[in-house]
């Protein structure tokens, strides 16, 4: 069975997602929805048909699937209209720009019974299963500390678009939920969080960088600083290779800390002490293997697999919830300058 797959939103999310669909096997492009004449352009070079909303696109031809690539402030009302339909979806992270209303799409998902996903690409990615299998397998012991950089420099054309200027978006919203995700996917859940953020470079109404620290469930610590206005290599985006419109470095931007060894992400590098445990014995790494086959590709596979009904969802809406509240308790922390409890 070949599952027809739409995309609603033309951005640059939007037309990767149109081109792992175009490269998945079993899959196809149902169609390209999005006001802009920039989606006739993305559906004219897929040879599929262009919809100026999403709502023509279900009337016209309904498909299988759909993936919501819109802007993060659309996402509620889009995905209630593929419930309503019947339509499962994968949403791009974060689900929403508020709590109430990413609570919201989880229970319409839940009390229409369809599949709803959140587009957290990364834990497809086969590097992060081999990491996940090291922390599993109890190679470095009890995990005590986790250290993520996020720093980026996005240049300033990226904010002619004037959501990416506007509340709900912001380093924060778009780039720190994958990072927050990861954390969790790789060492537990996260229950308190203090945070602090600074919008002094460019003065939009969205922070631009943020520091935060993190209090896990297993009583490791964690850190995370986060900037679209540093010009630098440790990053997801510069160093996983995931993307190809990004330089690739061979630095690290996680690091992962136990008892027995740690862990450096996203070059797979465990290090570890041969004999004794000690500060005083010598060290080594040991550099893990792992395929690199593109991890939206098998995000979209996976999908389809949902729809199929022959596998539940590797990162469900819940799971996005999940770390949307994590988001919220930080951008409260960064607001009151208190520690705050996410909720459970």
């Amino acid at each position: 069975m070949t599952v027809r797959i739409a995309v609603a939103g033309a951005g640059l999310i939007g037309r990767r997602h149109a081109e792992a669909i175009s490269l998945a096997k079993g899959v196809e492009l149902a169609g390209i929805a999005d006001p802009g004449d920039v989606g006739a352009e993305v559906a004219q070079q897929h040879s599929v048909r262009h919809f100026r909303s999403l709502t023509e696109l279900i009337e016209s031809d309904k498909p299988d699937g759909v993936i919501l690539a819109t802007p993060n402030q659309l996402h509620l009302a889009t995905t209630l209209e593929c419930v309503k339909a019947g339509i499962p979806a994968l949403i791009e992270k974060p689900l929403a720009t508020d709590l109430e209303s990413a609570e919201q799409i989880v229970e319409a998902g839940k009390a229409a019974n369809v599949a709803l996903l959140t587009g957290h690409h990364r834990r497809h990615n086969p590097l992060i299963a081999r990491a996940k299998s090291v922390i599993e397998n109890g190679d470095l012991g009890r995990i005590t500390a986790i250290q993520g950089t996020t720093w980026f420099h996005k240049p300033d054309d990226y904010f002619n678009v004037d959501w990416r200027r506007q509340k709900g978006a912001g380093p924060v919203y778009l780039n720190l939920s994958h990072d927050i995700d990861l954390m969790r996917h790789l060492c537990g859940e996260i229950v308190r969080v203090h945070a602090t953020e600074s919008n002094a470079v460019r003065g939009n109404e969205v922070e631009e960088t943020a520091a935060m620290v993190l209090i896990f469930a297993n009583g490791a610590l964690g850190t995370i600083n986060i900037s679209d206005t540093i010009v630098a290599p440790w990053s997801w985006e510069l160093t996983a290779r995931e993307n190809p419109m990004y330089p690739a470095t061979t630095e690290a931007c996680y690091l992962i800390g136990g008892t027995h060894g740690s862990l450096s992400l996203p070059n797979l590098s465990v290090w570890s002490n041969p004999g004794d445990r000690s500060w005083w014995e010598p060290i080594s790494a040991t550099k893990l293997i792992f395929d690199f086959e593109d991890p939206l590709v098998r995000q979209v596979r996976q999908f389809a697999a949902v729809i199929r009904g022959d596998e539940g969802p590797l990162v469900s809406a819940e799971e996005g919830l999940k770390n949307q509240r994590v988001i919220e308790a930080v951008k409260e922390s960064a607001k009151t300058g208190a520690t705050v409890t996410v909720q459970p």
